[in-house]
């Protein structure tokens, strides 16, 4: 627990969200690490007796005196209750709702409470108490749904919170059958072991498993007498379990769309109560809150607890004895409605016999009367087992069950409870538990007691027919005998008296005649686009008459009468025009202006190409001429072979003279190269014995630099030589146990690339020395397969002198061990004359083909494989072929962006015509040369705009090929969709590359199918050919034919090994515990799942799992043929390959898996237990100040550069502060205290000396005493510098910078752009010791500044947030994640470890888990990455777009093409008909709306104020509301007083207009919910926001409540139509534990009165939504009512409540707290203070700086939407919102950074 945790509770006053002096440090906007992380000190020690002693809290108000009234055991714990409670509130309101559910296969493991899941259905707004079946649907619903979303859950019901329900009855008996219905029921794992939290079986749970968080509710329900103590009982819960680093998701303000569950998620690291003292004031006042229920209840219900123990008994007996009575086993309902009725009669009338007081006696029923309910009871439970559901859907009605019989229907419940406890602790029961979700229907009991009533009091009248009767009757017959010492009677009549069971309300809540439900009526178009996507279903719809009032109300002109001087028909600018423009394109005819201009340009090509070089250095930069004409496409290559088999002719003269010289040429050159070898030859030896890596990386460059393999030959014996000399060297002085096998290992490597390169070449005394080098290791055998050479020893030595130098294991077993990085690769020799700097691999070739051949390509493969080569041969392709062809680059994020840009200008340039250029940028507020370049570099979301912009089409008729990077973003969160829509809607072919897709085989099948489309589109198209006599034209299809086909190129393999590691820290020593990737696997697992695809074993991996295996199970039948020195692809091979390893591998898991499924189960379980890292210490607590430690351990195992992730940017911040502090500290100790003071003198006497020496200088020769004791003076002067320079030396190990990595010049400029960054300056101080940080929310001039520097070696520690993992080029040798987190999941892992192994550099990447708990690390290593599935594609706004862009388009043919091929494709219905014909009615439904709210016309032409709607498209239903607004007038009534003293006469608008102005704006564009509980008071002070936004002024309510009836009748209409295609039968099934009730067909003969009666339909039907959802009266008139549909519509439609664009003014959680918007940008207008947002408003830095980025991008669009349409310029609403504009932009300026 953080220290003004402890403070709050122990008896401050108030409690603020950021104290004052937190404020600095708390400036990231999130709680301190350092508070974070740290331990309690003594002083924050809660100390018991304060608690009990502190008075109550003033902010209890009406609740104060009904909580005085508690118990005294209670009272003593009260305060530190609500102490706890305060501070639980502080944190719990700081919740970021994010999404709670992540693609990954098994990736997260997560708890669910049982009783908060029962809280959070139970008080569903759709649910009428007593309809278990309804709950029980809408339990399951929520459980399969979440699975459906990738969920991998258990349930758990604590003991103890059964006290939370003692309050009612019947949500006691509630509770017990649905643990028992889980249980028997359904699949999902159910727990109710656990006593309460603080129990011991309960942690140990806890740790084994870890959970990816616990879900939980905040608040329990009230019940009279628990005095808000259940409530307590859940804070404690989530106290305890944040405090045992478990973090926590709050059912409150859950909600979800087709994809995603979203939830407000309080990381575990704000509350940390390791104190012992508060953990056990919390166990003894949950102990209290629980004895006080329980007593309180008791009591309340039974009297005593005496009362409470003979009715279990008399349960227990009634139990065994119906035993006897249903020998063939029972159907529960009818087995619990006997046993309930039987116990409930006996206990009521023994309590009623022993009531002293007559008057009492009189209040309660008479024993006939309780026997009259029991006969209602039964009789409703042999309805509801045969009346099917559409029978048991009941009116909605107002009753009250009078007082009497409410007890003791309270009383029947209660021994329901007691049946099912003893039901489920009864091990041989013989029931049908199936039915346990419907044991009661009180709409339905409710009715049979009216009924009753009103019928005659003889048998004919309450006839049930034969079936239900009899059913019935055998109830009663088997109750009557289980109570033999009372005469209950017949079973007949139901009411024998004329006592009042239910009384009907004056307040009916019956559906009234004048609610009537729309009729369905679509109005005629005539839109040829909506008859070819939707004409077959529109000849199933009603069509209205031209002359129906709907259609004339469209024809009329609908003129605006406040927007008289507004044009809103008037075409608007494009996004693409209103987006910031680089100053360099912008046209001026001052040539001063021109020369500044270019210069700018030219400094910006400069940095680009700068930026660039760091990437891939200026070797790679290509020039591409520009190349006129057809022919210059074709190959020099096409001719060079004529055909196998065909004689070559003879040669000419002139040809063998040639070769000759050729010859000659190439034998001088290697002479040449033979004797720079002996000039370097020593000085790299030399390199090597000091510095291995350094040495053979010096000798890579000089053998690429040779042309001839005789060279190459020569330099690696000798460098061989030289390897076993120091071989023989570290032998002679080191005993024999203690060698260093990796110098052997180095022998072997060289030995290795000899003769897998140049084995042909070699001469027999070079295979002999190799030979003699393999015999002196000890590999006898090897040195025996060398062919052509006399096998005799190298020198003649005793055996004890031969075994000197023997490394002492098998050579196979050496390789694997010593050798496993250095194995090599099977990489082709043979060159690609399309590459030039280096050998590409097949997969890689197969790619470049597809380029060549326009084909298009999903390519998935490893980070840093190679993959993204293809995309720049693409661009250079498209460079080459014309001057006109435009490629498209599609990056995800801006910094991508950047870093492609660079590239480009890196590698081509190119002769242009004038005003074209070869690169240009697009993203959301920054765009160069965006539409005259032909390589654009843009993000998503620009290239559909330019895609469904009317006026782009002749631009993108221009794009050859688009790519897309990180093409894995298609199943992301937010803007998926938007990848969508550009890979079905391109026509040319396109790359899309990704290194994480799950079964990409299906991403490709979908875009073939999308090729497909096109290709058949295409034919259809008119045929340029046909044009008459153009042979020119003809000539240029031929060569530009396209290729619809969509290849698959997959590569799994990744060049470095990754090796994972635990860090074990304990105080100040750290230990790497290697972890072996099959320790994240469990037998269950393997046997489900098999091995992950990507979880690729190292060859010491290997080599390890054989001998786990081995050592096992001794009797294991293929031990000896898979032993790595008998292993057929092993044996006798002196070059053992990389691919042979992953063939043993494949064998190894194969044969585990055998282990599994044949019978050796424990053997496998074993193996994978005995891999498992063993005492793995995490001191997550003391993570901040151990950091440096941690750095430190890092570079002496010579593990460094390395990038260290976590996803708090205040932490990722905090920690390079950290260790910039550690390092500077110990050098100011190293320095000592006089090291200071000599630096200041020195810097002193230079100060003086350079102003001196800037006074006039001498020009007189007379002078020349004067000119010597200048010279003098410059030479104390380098002295002086010189010696300041000593004195400002860093220490070495009080750095990580490299200062030889890079050129000073290079490092002066990087460090000098970075000073014109307005926050860089301390990242500047870090960087400068070779430390930085990167996160979202630092300047581009930060981020480029550490991506350079530590891509140049410079900088070698980098902490960062996942941003850096997507697509950012920062290899490294090693990446560690510093902690947990809600947003680590399988794919981000893969993504930033994917950064560690930097090819060229280092043999094996390393991954480092520090303080991420081992279950965690077990999910990440075993989960699958993301399944790709397609989010729900369609919304109105987007609809309105392509009929804008199919209306408007110049070739319509084209643009209806592209709209189809969007309509038609969605990734979400691929291969579904059923979802296609759900989207078909969802777009006919949102056209319908459109031309209604007239932004269509009835041919589908745009109007009125489509554009605007449009051009805020992203903020639907937020357009739609605001034209309203405008169009009413609204906002010229706001602005209708403004201030015209201003100076120059300028129109000006008050700060209470702003404010106004702003607060309808946030309340519809600037929406973000905080969560119910942090409207409770007494929990936090606000400095300087008001943080709860204000609710709409009441006009602007009204129309918003307007705009959502006309949707809700709309889409209301919608479900109605799309409930034909829903899937009946499934309808009926509940999802989860698929019970049918489709099946249950009323019996013949059940027509009867009472039946009738009984069964009576309500006014309107219940064909359209869910039949469980009708058994609480919900018919199809609520869907055009209730806002939360998707717990009443049928689930097989597939369509979710979030896609209906209604705008909730209000809106609640499920206990009807209200949950306040975010008055961010208010609050931001008023303070301008982005720390105020940090601390008040509960918003994160980055979150911050993001949406009020977005908010005033959206000001802008509307500001100069305005302009663009109003033609008066001093309309007082244009130049209101201008104002607004342009101060909120001015505010925000000031704090971009």
């Amino acid at each position: 627990m953080a220290s003004g945790d402890a403070e709050a509770l122990e008896g401050s006053s108030g409690f603020s969200s950021v104290s004052e002096s937190e404020g600095e440090s708390s400036l990231l906007g999130e709680d301190d690490p350092e508070e974070v992380f740290s331990d309690l000190s003594d002083e924050e020690l809660l100390d018991e007796a304060e608690l009990s002693e502190s008075g109550p809290n003033p902010g209890l108000g009406e609740e104060a005196e009904a909580e005085a009234k508690l118990p005294p055991d209670l009272q003593k714990h009260q305060s530190f209750l609500e102490r706890m409670s305060d501070v639980l509130l502080n944190k719990l309101s700081k919740a970021e709702c994010t999404s709670l559910l992540h693609d990954s296969v098994e990736s997260e493991f997560f708890l669910i409470d049982g009783d908060s899941l029962m809280i959070h259905h139970a008080l569903n707004n759709t649910l009428c108490e007593g309809q278990n079946l309804h709950f029980f649907y809408l339990v399951e619903q929520f459980l399969f749904d979440i699975i459906q979303k990738g969920a991998k859950y258990v349930i758990v019901f604590f003991k103890d919170a059964e006290s939370m329900w003692l309050g009612s009855s019947y949500y006691l008996s509630l509770r017990s059958a649905l643990i028992l219905h889980l249980k028997n029921n359904t699949d999902v794992p159910v727990y109710t072991e656990f006593s309460n939290c603080f129990s011991f079986k309960w942690q140990a749970f806890v740790q084994e498993h870890y959970p990816y968080f616990i879900l939980i509710n905040d608040e329990a329900i009230k019940f009279p007498g628990n005095k808000s103590m259940s409530s307590y009982l859940l804070k404690i819960f989530i106290f305890h379990t944040l405090g045992n680093k478990i973090n926590v998701a709050l059912t409150s303000g859950m909600h979800s769309n087709i994809r995603r569950l979203y939830g407000y998620y309080v990381n575990s690291k704000v509350v940390l109560t390791r104190c012992r003292k508060i953990h056990k004031d919390m166990e003894s006042a949950h102990q209290a809150i629980v004895s006080f229920l329980t007593r309180n209840h008791t009591v309340f219900f039974l009297g005593d607890y005496q009362n409470s123990k003979s009715v279990l008994k008399e349960v227990q007996q009634d139990v065994a004895q119906l035993q006897h009575l249903w020998p063939d086993g029972f159907d529960i309902r009818s087995y619990i409605c006997v046993v309930s009725c039987s116990v409930a009669l006996k206990c009521y009338m023994r309590e009623r016999a022993e009531t002293p007081n007559i008057q009492a006696m009189e209040e309660t029923l008479t024993f006939q009367e309780v026997v009259d309910l029991c006969r209602m009871y039964c009789a409703h439970v042999a309805l509801l087992i045969h009346l099917p559901l559409t029978k048991r859907a009941q009116k909605k009605i107002n009753f009250k069950w009078m007082k009497p019989a409410s007890d003791f229907l309270q009383l029947l419940h209660l021994c329901q409870h007691f049946i099912l406890k003893t039901l489920d602790t009864t091990q041989n029961r013989r029931g049908d538990m199936m039915h346990l979700c419907d044991l009661n229907d009180t709409l339905l009991l409710t009715r049979v007691a009216l009924c009753s009533r009103m019928t005659d009091d003889t048998e004919s009248s309450f006839q049930l027919g034969e079936v239900i009767e009899e059913e019935y009757k055998k109830l009663w017959k088997i109750m009557s005998s289980s109570i033999s010492d009372y005469d209950v009677g017949k079973a007949f009549p139901l009411q024998t008296t004329s006592k009042i069971m239910v009384q009907e309300s004056e307040n009916s809540l019956a559906e009234g005649p004048s609610e009537v439900i729309p009729e369905v009526g679509l109005i005629p178009v005539n839109i040829t686009l909506v008859d070819e996507y939707a004409g077959r279903i529109l000849k199933d719809f009603p069509i209205l008459s031209s002359d129906s009032s709907v259609v004339t109300a469209l024809t009329e002109n609908k003129e605006f009468a406040n927007l008289v001087d507004w044009y809103p028909d008037r075409p608007l600018s494009d996004d693409y025009e209103r987006t910031r423009s680089s100053a360099f394109g912008e046209k001026t005819n001052d040539p001063w202006v021109r020369k500044r201009m270019l210069k700018n340009y030219q400094k910006l090509v400069r940095f680009h190409r700068f930026y660039g070089s760091t990437l891939e250095g200026n070797i790679t930069k290509n020039i591409i001429t520009n190349v006129q004409g057809v022919t210059a496409v074709a190959p020099k290559s096409t001719n060079v072979i004529s055909g196998k088999g065909k004689k070559l002719p003879p040669k000419k003269k002139a040809d063998i003279i040639a070769e000759e010289n050729i010859r000659k040429k190439k034998e001088k050159e290697d002479q040449k190269q033979r004797e720079q070898w002996t000039l370097i030859s020593k000085s790299i030896m030399k390199m090597i014995q000091e510095n291995f890596d350094h040495g053979i990386k010096k000798l890579e460059e000089f053998l690429k630099k040779c042309s001839g393999d005789s060279v190459k030959l020569i330099a690696e014996m000798d460098v061989l030589e030289n390897c076993f000399k120091i071989w023989v060297e570290h032998c002679q002085i080191t005993e024999s146990t203690k060698k260093n096998n990796i110098i052997a290992g180095r022998v072997m490597k060289r030995i290795h690339n000899i003769l897998d390169k140049y084995e042909k070449q070699m001469d027999k005394s070079q295979l002999k020395q190799i030979a003699s080098y393999l015999k002196e290791l000890g590999f006898n055998k090897l040195a025996q397969t060398i062919p052509d050479i006399e096998q005799k020893p190298a020198r003649s030595k005793s055996s004890k002198r031969e075994d000197k130098f023997v490394v002492g294991v098998d050579p196979v077993r050496f390789q694997l061990q010593f050798m496993g990085a250095y194995l090599l690769r099977d990489e082709r020799n043979d060159p690609d004359p399309r590459v030039t700097h280096f050998i590409p691999d097949t997969w890689q070739r197969e790619l470049l083909d597809a380029v060549d051949n326009n084909e298009s390509a999903v390519i998935v493969a490893p980070t840093s494989s190679g993959k993204t080569y293809a995309s720049y041969y693409c661009m250079e392709k498209v460079l080459r072929d014309s001057d006109d062809g435009v490629l498209v680059y599609v990056a995800p994020t801006k910094a991508l962006v950047n870093q492609v840009v660079a590239t480009v200008y890196n590698r081509f340039t190119k002769t242009l015509p004038d005003g074209m250029v070869v690169c240009g940028v697009l993203t959301r507020d920054y765009r160069q040369d965006a539409l005259n370049c032909q390589i654009l570099i843009t993000i998503p979301q620009c290239l559909e705009m330019l895609m469904l912009t009317a006026q782009r089409q002749a631009w993108v008729k221009r794009l050859k090929y688009v790519i897309f990077d990180e093409v894995h973003c298609i199943g992301q969160e937010v803007g998926a969709e938007v990848w969508e829509h550009l890979l079905v809607m391109i026509r040319c072919p396109f790359l899309a590359l990704s290194a994480t897709i799950s079964k990409p085989e299906v991403l490709a099948n979908w875009l073939q199918t999308v090729k497909n489309y096109w290709q058949r589109t295409e034919k259809t198209m008119e045929n340029p050919v046909k044009v008459s006599g153009k042979k020119k034209q003809q000539m240029k299809i031929s060569r530009d034919q396209k290729s619809y086909r969509v290849k698959l190129v997959m590569y799994g393999e990744r060049y470095n090994d990754l090796e994972k590691y635990m860090c074990s820290s304990n105080g100040s020593a750290f230990e790497f515990v290697s972890y072996h990737p099959c320790a994240a696997l469990t037998a269950s697992h393997i046997e489900k799942y098999g091995f992950p695809a990507d979880l690729s074993l190292s060859p010491p991996e290997s080599l390890r799992l054989y001998d786990t295996m081995a050592e096992t199970w001794t009797s294991w039948t293929r031990v000896q043929e898979l032993n790595p020195e008998e292993y057929k692809h092993f044996k006798d091979k002196i070059v053992i390959k990389k691919s042979d390893v992953r063939k043993y591998e494949a064998e190894l898991k194969e044969e585990l898996v055998k282990w599994i499924t044949s019978g050796h189960r424990d053997q496998a379980m074993e193996v994978l237990d005995k891999l498992r890292p063993r005492n793995v210490v995490n001191a997550s607590t003391n993570m901040v100040r151990q950091f440096p430690l941690l750095v430190e351990a890092l570079q002496k195992e010579n593990q460094l550069p390395a990038l260290f992730f976590s996803f708090s940017v205040s932490l990722v911040e905090r920690l390079a502060k950290e260790i910039f502090a550690h390092i500077t500290n110990k050098e100011q100790v190293k320095r000592g205290p006089d090291d200071a003071k000599k630096r200041i003198e020195v810097e002193n006497k230079l100060r003086k000396l350079s102003k001196r020496a800037g006074k006039k200088q001498p020009t007189d020769p007379k002078e020349s005493n004067v000119s010597d004791n200048m010279v003098m003076k410059e030479t104390e002067q380098e002295m002086l510098h010189q010696k300041l320079q000593e004195l400002r030396k860093i220490p070495p190990d009080c750095t990580y910078a490299v200062e030889s990595a890079a050129d000073r010049k290079i490092l002066d400029i990087i460090f000098q752009r970075l000073q014109q960054a307005k926050t860089a300056n301390q990242l500047r101080f870090y960087l400068e010791r070779g430390i930085g940080f990167h996160h979202p929310s630092l300047n581009s001039k930060g981020r480029q500044a550490v991506e350079m520097l530590f891509r140049l070696g410079f900088a070698r520690v980098v902490t960062a947030t996942g941003t850096l993992a997507l697509g950012i080029n920062m290899p490294c040798k090693t990446v560690v994640f510093l902690d947990d987190s809600v947003l680590l999941d399988a794919l981000q892992y893969r993504q930033m470890s994917g950064r560690a192994g930097r090819r060229g550099f280092d043999v094996i990447g390393n991954v480092i888990f520090y303080c991420v708990p081992l279950p965690k690390v077990q999910r990440l290593l075993k989960a699958g990455v993301p399944l790709l599935k397609g989010q729900f594609p369609l919304s109105v706004s987007l609809v309105l777009r392509l009929m804008v862009l199919a209306a408007k388009s110049d070739d319509r043919m084209d643009a209806e093409a592209k709209t189809l091929s969007l309509l038609h494709h969605p990734l979400f219905c691929h291969d579904d008909q059923k979802k296609q014909l759900a989207l078909k009615l969802y777009f006919l439904f949102s056209l319908q709306f459109l031309l209604k709210e007239g932004f269509l016309d009835l041919n589908g032409m745009p109007q009125g104020f489509a554009g605007l709607v449009t051009h805020l498209h992203q903020h639907e239903p937020a357009n739609f509301i605001f034209v309203s607004f405008l169009v009413k007038g609204l906002f010229h009534k706001i602005c209708s007083q403004p201030d015209t003293s201003a100076r120059r006469g300028a129109t000006r608008f008050s700060d209470e207009v702003m404010e106004y102005l702003l607060l309808i704006l946030a309340n519809i564009f600037g929406r973000k919910y905080l969560p119910s509980c942090s409207t409770e008071k007494g929990w936090a002070t606000f400095h300087q926001s008001k943080v709860f936004l204000d609710d709409l002024p009441e006009e602007f309510a009204e129309a918003v409540e307007k705009y959502n009836r006309n949707i809700q009748d709309i889409f209301g209409c919608f479900f109605l139509s799309a409930s034909k295609q829903a899937d009946m039968v499934e309808e009926f099934h509940l999802p989860l534990s698929r019970i049918s009730y489709g099946d249950v067909q009323i019996p013949q003969g059940s027509d009867t009165k009472f039946i009738a009666q009984v069964t009576a339909p309500g006014n309107h039907p219940t064909t359209a939504v869910s039949p469980f959802a009708c058994l609480s009266g919900i018919t199809n008139l609520d869907l055009f009512k209730i806002n939360d549909l998707d717990s009443i519509t049928l689930r097989t439609i597939e369509v979710c409540a979030s896609n209906i664009p209604v705008l909730n003014l209000k809106k609640y959680d499920q206990h009807g707290r209200r949950m306040p918007l975010n008055a961010y940008v208010l609050d931001f207008y008023r303070h301008g203070s982005l720390k105020a947002l940090l601390n008040d408003n509960m918003l994160h830095l980055g979150e911050a700086y993001n949406v009020l980025n977005d908010f005033q991008l959206t000001l802008a669009s509307i500001s100069t939407s305005f302009k663009e349409m109003c033609d008066d310029k001093n309309d007082i609403v244009l130049l209101a919102f201008e104002q607004l504009r342009d101060t909120f932009f001015q505010k925000f300026e000031k704090i971009k950074s």
